[in-house]
């Protein structure tokens, strides 16, 4: 199973195991919803990708989730449709490629189309708060170009509410799943977690759902405490949110609960250890068992077994290393910034080389 589900030509099998809609489904339509007009971001953070092509774009600094058309539905052949993503010091081609300097620029996301494998990443081009946004695309050759939103056809909602004293929290992940957007975030309320189910198109905005965990680690409940990243997962059915927070609980959230206006619990099935914070995380199915895959800050990537996850009876109390589901450290796996799904077998990853600059490559699923 796959969090951003892989190419075209794996797609039946994804679907098999899938918890979401196919970003490649022919019968699901996210243009007809979008309109022509210029976007103009204030910030560019975390990235995700819908059906036809339409990436989904977090704009914390404005509290917007932009969906916008890349006209990139056209599988590549050829050579081109055999590459796999490996660029070398990516950060330094951004940086040639906007004209300016490798340290000023920041990558803050990346995302895998399934239709194209084209990588995008959400860029800052400069270390300030006003950064200037950028949105780059790396084709599977490795050529770089700029995403102009110039006249593009996009849509947008505002995340009413959203946090103001920590604006690049207000928007800290996003996904699609069946016609609607997820977004987890910091509003200003004093139960300031936020879930949000936003209908797509976007007719409306949305409260969102204050959720609420218990932090083993610490050893209580938390509210304030924001979602960093998520994937979509089914279990028995039924449509969750797996969901990791700095420290590292991992929690489930059924989506049905996801309702405007209401306080919920989530389930916490791991702690993975303390002073650390998940950085990006999807989910793949290897072997006929389905595993996470979390890039970390401190404790490097986890490869965290699902098994028992349907039946596993929630954490509750303080716990002083690990507890819940079971992982294992890929010790060849070092530096990972960011990892996305490619396909069913490889995960694309943005990762730290030599003298800190920022390697793109496809990465065997462990």
């Amino acid at each position: 199973m796959l969090h951003r589900i892989g190419a075209l030509a794996v797609v039946a099998a994804v679907l098999a195991a899938g918890s979401q809609a196919a970003p490649t489904d022919p019968t699901v339509d996210l243009l007809g919803g979008l309109k022509a007009g210029d976007v103009t971001l204030k910030s560019a953070g975390p990235l995700a990708f819908g059906p036809q092509g339409v990436l989904f774009i977090g704009d914390p600094q404005a509290a917007m989730i932009y969906a916008v058309d890349t006209g990139d539905r056209t599988a590549p052949t050829g050579d081109e449709g055999k590459a796999t993503p490996k660029v070398e010091g990516v950060n330094e081609k951004v940086a040639d490629l906007l004209g300016a300097e490798a340290r000023d620029v920041q990558i803050k996301d990346m995302a895998v189309n399934p239709i194209t494998g084209t990588t995008y990443l959400s860029v800052a081009r400069g270390k300030k708060a006003d950064a200037a946004p950028v949105i780059v695309r790396v084709t599977r050759g490795g050529k770089l170009s700029e995403l102009s939103l110039k006249g593009v056809k996009s849509a947008s909602a505002e995340i009413t509410g959203a946090s103001s004293k920590s604006r690049q929290e207000a928007i800290t992940h996003l996904a699609y799943l069946k016609g609607k957007v997820i977004v987890a975030g910091l509003s200003n309320e004093d139960w300031a977690s936020k879930l949000r189910a936003i209908p797509y198109p976007f007719d409306k905005t949305a409260k969102g759902t204050n959720v609420e965990i218990y932090h083993g680690a610490h050893g209580a409940f938390e509210t304030r405490a924001p979602v960093r990243v998520f994937t979509p997962y089914q279990i028995k059915g039924e449509d969750h949110i797996l969901a990791a927070y700095t420290c590292t609980p991992l929690v489930k959230f059924p989506v049905t609960e996801l309702k405007e206006g209401v306080k919920i619990k989530g389930t916490t099935v791991a702690e993975l250890g303390n002073r650390n914070r998940p950085l990006s995380m999807i989910v793949y199915n290897k072997g006929g068992k389905d595993y996470v895959l979390m890039a970390n800050s401190a404790r490097g990537v986890m490869k965290i077994n699902l098994e028992g996850v349907d039946g596993i009876q929630g954490i509750t109390k303080r716990v002083s290393d690990t507890a819940g589901l079971k992982y294992e450290t890929i010790k060849g796996l070092k530096g990972v910034q960011k990892l996305d799904a490619f396909d069913k077998e490889n995960a694309v990853m943005l990762v730290t080389g030599e003298g800190g600059k920022l390697d793109l490559k496809t990465v065997a699923l462990p």
